[in-house]
């Protein structure tokens, strides 16, 4: 009898371990691979014929940030996260200013002094085509932390280079792309 209740009790305790272990792994499993991805059209500014996809990503604590463009004027293009995601005027101005929510200097990213919105250049080809990739801890999708969080802003493509010194713009000239981060 007291045998039969041990094996019974050892059956049920390898069960619970089993259970316990399957839990985990599901919980491990939902953690790591939660993801959120969103995809935007860049709308033409400034009599432009930009076009192409943005597409932010986040999975864990990183967004990563996918741009291709298309109809960019060959060359270097500054690209920057700014304040309102209000791509509605012609010039792109209605996107107000680079993001700065620490009030920082204008510069490149990872330097001493640089906005959130700083991300840097993009090279278009001959044809007027550019593929971009930045990857950051410091961006998130939709958190409850504003000095993080990108929906609401916009993401500006711009018309020259930026030489991550002028302020507060890095002398990137006009707007010629534009993406609501919704």
């Amino acid at each position: 009898m007291i045998g039969h209740i041990l094996l019974i009790l050892r059956k049920s305790i390898l069960f619970l371990m089993k259970t316990s272990l399957s839990l985990a792994v599901v919980a491990l499993l939902a953690l790591t691979s939660c993801k959120t991805t969103k995809e935007y059209k860049i709308l033409a500014k400034s009599g432009t014929e930009t076009q192409g996809l943005v597409t932010f990503t986040q999975t864990g604590k990183t967004v990563k940030m996918d741009i291709m463009a298309y109809k960019l004027s060959p060359g270097i293009h500054a690209v920057h996260i700014h304040e309102k995601g209000d791509c509605s005027s012609a010039d792109g101005t209605s996107a107000g200013g680079h993001w700065n929510p620490a009030g920082n200097d204008h510069g490149k990213w990872g330097s001493e002094h640089f906005h959130m919105g700083d991300i840097g250049n993009i090279t278009a080809d001959k044809d007027g085509t550019s593929h971009f990739v930045f990857a950051t801890d410091k961006w998130c999708l939709g958190c409850n932390d504003e000095s993080k969080n990108i929906i609401g802003k916009s993401l500006i493509i711009h018309a020259a280079k930026d030489d991550f010194h002028t302020q507060p713009t890095g002398n990137a000239g006009g707007r010629v792309g534009c993406v609501e981060i919704k």
